[in-house]
């Protein structure tokens, strides 16, 4: 009808190369706003330390709770999480309240083993920064890239220890 506005479109999610912090991030920030909307079950996040991710932004603490619901699991796989619990505030009480849903491994770099990816993985879409340095990497809907990505993340979590509890208890 005339006159009226439309409404606005729902975040969507990058597909093809993307070149740039600012690129990865916005990534980042439609893909945590995808997945309440889309329903995945699963999210898991990879990377060597999360230092340059928006986790700590509010929206992107806002956009973890409108997904967390029951039944939902969400995969955080790291080389160490120190960064996360000093850059990330807002992301550690989350992280507590939503404990029963959230799995961190942390993997020891080796010889001859695949590094930590920086990657976002989901039943459906993925995004891989292959050069994380300059952020640089593809993001898409492809079936065997998205299944590849998994496998080496699947291959790292086997060879990772339980890592960033909610809690830590001491005397």
């Amino acid at each position: 009808m005339q006159g009226e506005t439309p409404a606005p479109s729902e975040p969507s999610l990058p597909e093809g190369r993307f070149d740039g912090r600012e690129a990865f991030e916005g990534i980042v920030r439609a893909a945590l706003e995808n997945a309440s909307r889309q329903g995945w079950r699963e999210l898991v996040l990879s990377d060597p330390d999360f230092a340059d991710w928006p986790l700590g932004e509010r929206a992107s603490i806002q956009a973890l709770q409108a997904w967390s619901a029951s039944g939902r699991r969400f995969v955080l796989l790291a080389q160490r999480f120190d960064v996360i619990e000093r850059a990330h505030t807002r992301l550690v009480p989350w992280r507590r309240m939503w404990d029963h849903i959230i799995e961190c491994r942390a993997v020891r770099p080796e010889a001859g083993s695949p590094a930590v990816p920086s990657a976002i993985w989901t039943p459906d879409w993925f995004a891989h920064r292959h050069d994380p340095e300059r952020s640089r990497g593809v993001c898409g809907f492809d079936p065997r890239a998205r299944r590849e990505l998994r496998e080496t993340i699947d291959e790292l979590w086997r060879a990772g220890r339980p890592a960033f509890p909610a809690s830590t208890l001491g005397l």
